[in-house]
């Protein structure tokens, strides 16, 4: 009887020794397998500035990318994707309208989460802030009167003044092809062929688009046949900001995979 209580005990003891003992190999990788997948369902975070709210700052008269609705509002490729991006982030939209430059100061500064005007991705730029990647491709052209002297490209040399938007890229090449005395620049497209209208420049160096629109609203204007540039479109942001970033990013990149981006360009730009 004895023998048995003893062999009783000393079973009792080997459980209690298993259950106090370390964890296994196999229990630790549990664990962390555990702690990984944790870490995977955490939703990336970013900052905004102001909180619930994505700013985006833009210069509404660059028509099809961004403009005025006659009720106040705004419209165009560049809000409805800024809208888009902003849903899929959870986000309201709020269109901050300003100057080109404005705009893109307002970026760099943190004044704004994101530009979009148009903007092109150049050196300079990519040092003052960070670019998603690029959603379209803008096409720098030259509008002249019909019958002008400036039938080409290279009729450009000889223009005693070249209009462009201040702080674009048409500006900025213009400026190194020619010279700043042949450049005159205007807060906004539309007053450069305004004064292209009205002789006060020979011609205007702007984007395929907004030019497209400028001509069929102003008679007696024609876009020469030859680009001037083309360059990339992207959405600015401040530097450093990589997890907004990296979220304009997959919610870009989403909008393309289900057709809405394509969708949208569709409703304000057709086919030729």
């Amino acid at each position: 009887m004895k023998k048995f209580a003893a062999l009783l005990l000393a079973v009792a003891m080997l459980f209690t020794l298993v259950a106090c003992g370390p964890k296994t190999e196999n229990n630790d990788n549990n664990d962390n397998n555990d702690q990984q997948v944790e870490d995977n369902t955490n939703e990336p975070t970013f900052t905004t500035v102001e909180e619930g709210k994505l700013h985006m700052s833009t210069n509404a008269a660059f028509p099809p990318y961004e403009m005025t609705t006659d009720d106040g509002g705004f419209e165009g490729i560049d809000v409805e994707v800024a809208q888009a991006i902003a849903d899929k982030l959870g986000l309201e939209l709020v269109v901050d309208d300003m100057g080109f430059d404005a705009a893109l100061t307002a970026a760099q500064v943190g004044q704004s989460d994101i530009v979009m005007a148009g903007v092109t991705v150049t050196e300079e730029r990519l040092e003052l802030m960070d670019f998603s990647d690029s959603y379209a491709t803008g096409i720098q052209v030259v509008i002249v009167k019909e019958g002008s002297p400036i039938a080409t490209i290279d009729d450009l040399a000889n223009a005693q003044m070249i209009g462009t938007q201040k702080a674009t890229t048409g500006s900025i090449y213009c400026s190194d092809d020619y010279g700043v005395d042949h450049v005159t620049e205007f807060d906004t497209g539309a007053l450069a062929v305004m004064a292209l209208v009205n002789g006060q420049v020979d011609a205007v160096v702007i984007d395929n688009e907004p030019a497209k629109s400028f001509v069929a609203a102003n008679d007696g204007l024609v876009i020469l046949d030859t680009e001037y540039a083309v360059e990339d479109y992207a959405i600015g942001t401040a530097k450093g900001n990589t997890a907004l970033l990296e979220a304009i990013n997959a919610a870009m990149a989403e909008l393309k995979a289900d057709g809405t981006f394509q969708e949208i360009v569709d409703r304000y730009i057709t086919a030729e």
